[in-house]
C-alpha cells in the first residue's frame, strides 16, 4: 500500500475541513493509506481519527491574509518544518496532497522526498497582474492542480495540469422535523426563515443579508434570518460590524446571530431557504450544495462557482452580488410562493445528489494518484 500524506491548513469543522475527512477516509485502503497533518489538533483531528485516518500535528507554512506583507511571507518561507519532515520520513509517503493552495509546505516537502505533489485549489485569487503571475507560476509547480470548480480552473488558462474535481456531499441528506427544529431555535412556526451558514467574514455577505431585512420587500413580512458561524480567531471585526449593523437597522429578533453550530441539520430543518450572498466570488459553495441536497431553495450570488451548483429558476435563484435589494426581492418571492419554492427545493435535491457524490470525487482523485505514481 502507498501512503498519501494530506496537508491541511486548519483544524476546524467548516467546508474544506469536512471535505478532507471525506476524501481521506474514502480512499481504497487496499491501495492507499491516508495520513493527515494539521497545524494544530483542533476538532478536525478527532473527526479524522474517528474515520480511521491517522492524524499528526506539525508547523505548516500557511499563507493568511494577515501575513501577506514581506515580513510575514519571509517568516513563512523560513519557518521551522523539522516536525513535518520527521513525520514524512517516518511515514515515507508515495505522494503529498496539499488540501488547500494556501499551504506553502507541500512543494518543498514533495521536492525533498522526490514524490509527486497534488495541490487542491479551493481559492479564487485577485488577478493583480504581477502578483498573480508569480503566484500562478508557483501553484503550477505541483504535478497536478485539482480545482474545485470550472471558475477556479479558469484561473490557470489552458494548463494541462489543472483539472476539475467537484467536491462531493460531505453529509447524507437527512432533513429533520421542521416544528421540532423551530422549537429548539425559538422560532415562530409561521415565520419565513432564511439561513446563512459559514465563516463570518468581510466577504461572505452576512452584512448583505442584514441590509436585505431592512429593504421594503422583507421589512413588511415576518422574515427571520439565522446566521450560523464564527469569525477566524483574531479577526472579529466583521462580527462586531454585523452586531453594529443589527442595532443601527433595528433588526432585533429578525436577525439571529447564533455562532458556530454542530447541529447543521437542525438549522436546515428550521429554514425555508438558504442564502449564499458572498460579495467576492465563491470558489465552489459547499453550503449551497448541502442546502440544496436537503431540498431547500438556495438564493446565491451569481458569480464564482455558485452558478455551477444552482440552476437559476430551476433549483434556486441567482442574484446580483452585493445587492441587498436584489436579495430581498428574491427572498420575498420565495416567501410569497411557497409551492414554487418547495418545487425548486425538490428539484435541487434530485439534481445535486446525482451530480455531486463524494464517491465520484474520491474515485477521480485516485485515478490521478495512479497516473502520477506510474
Amino acid at each position: 500500500m502507498k501512503t498519501v500524506l494530506f496537508l491541511h491548513s486548519s483544524a476546524d469543522r467548516y467546508g474544506s475541513d469536512r471535505v478532507l475527512v471525506t476524501l481521506a477516509s474514502g480512499l481504497d485502503r487496499s491501495r492507499f493509506t491516508p495520513v493527515a497533518v494539521l497545524p494544530e489538533r483542533g476538532e478536525l483531528a478527532g473527526l479524522l481519527e474517528e474515520a480511521g485516518v491517522e492524524t499528526a500535528v506539525a508547523d505548516l507554512a500557511v499563507l493568511r491574509r494577515a501575513e501577506l506583507g514581506p515580513r510575514g511571507v519571509w517568516r513563512l518561507l523560513r519557518g521551522d518544518e523539522s516536525k513535518l519532515e520527521t513525520i514524512a520520513r517516518e511515514r515515507r509517503p508515495a505522494l503529498v496532497h496539499s488540501n488547500t493552495s494556501v499551504i506553502l509546505s507541500g512543494h518543498r516537502l514533495a521536492d525533498e522526498l522526490g514524490v509527486p505533489h497534488v495541490l487542491h485549489v479551493r481559492e479564487l485569487y485577485p488577478r493583480v497582474p504581477l502578483a498573480w503571475q508569480l503566484w500562478r507560476r508557483r501553484l503550477l509547480r505541483a504535478d497536478r492542480v485539482v480545482c474545485v470548480s470550472e471558475a477556479v480552473a479558469d484561473q490557470f488558462g489552458k494548463s494541462s495540469k489543472a483539472i476539475v474535481v467537484y467536491d462531493g456531499l460531505t453529509r447524507e441528506p437527512s432533513r429533520g422535523d421542521r416544528n421540532r427544529a423551530r422549537a429548539q431555535l425559538g422560532l415562530e412556526q409561521d415565520s419565513f426563515v432564511v439561513a446563512l451558514l459559514g465563516r463570518i467574514s468581510a466577504w461572505k455577505g452576512q452584512d448583505v443579508l442584514a441590509r436585505a431585512l431592512a429593504e421594503p420587500p422583507l421589512a413588511e413580512r415576518p422574515v427571520v434570518a439565522l446566521i450560523a458561524g464564527s469569525p477566524w480567531p483574531g479577526a472579529e471585526a466583521p462580527l462586531r460590524e454585523l452586531e453594529r449593523l443589527k442595532a443601527d437597522l433595528a433588526l432585533g429578533g429578525r436577525l439571529r446571530l447564533i455562532g458556530f453550530r454542530d447541529d447543521v441539520e437542525t438549522i436546515l430543518a428550521a429554514a425555508d431557504a438558504v442564502t449564499v450572498p458572498s460579495t467576492r466570488p465563491e470558489p465552489f459553495g459547499l453550503v449551497a450544495l448541502e442546502a440544496a441536497a436537503q431540498g431547500l431553495p438556495v438564493v446565491a450570488a451569481a458569480h464564482g462557482g455558485l452558478p455551477e451548483i444552482i440552476r437559476h429558476e430551476e433549483t434556486g435563484l441567482l442574484v446580483e452580488p452585493g445587492s441587498p435589494a436584489a436579495l430581498a426581492a428574491a427572498l420575498r418571492r420565495l416567501a410569497d410562493e411557497p409551492r414554487a419554492a418547495a418545487a425548486m427545493g425538490a428539484a435541487a435535491a434530485a439534481d445535486v445528489t446525482a451530480r455531486f457524490r463524494s464517491g465520484d470525487a474520491v474515485a477521480a482523485l485516485q485515478r490521478h494518484y495512479d497516473e502520477l505514481l506510474r
